[in-house]
């Protein structure tokens, strides 16, 4: 099951994608720098949102 970092991470790293593309359409580079830094803030929240699922998973299965 996905935690709410896990969807809001991804989410944020599909608009970042997005939001570079649109540079790259326009000839914006800061448009992609904007969307390259949108992706790995999405990354890293969905990197935090998997740690949060594996700890949970890990204290469950030690309870059993």
């Amino acid at each position: 099951m996905k935690n709410k970092d896990q969807v809001e991470g991804a989410l944020k790293d599909i608009g970042g994608k997005i939001q570079q593309e649109v540079g790259k359409l326009t000839g914006s580079t800061k448009q992609q720098a904007k969307g390259l830094k949108t992706q790995a803030k999405g990354k890293l929240q969905k990197g935090v949102g998997d740690l949060k699922e594996a700890v949970g998973e890990l204290k469950n299965a030690t309870k059993g």
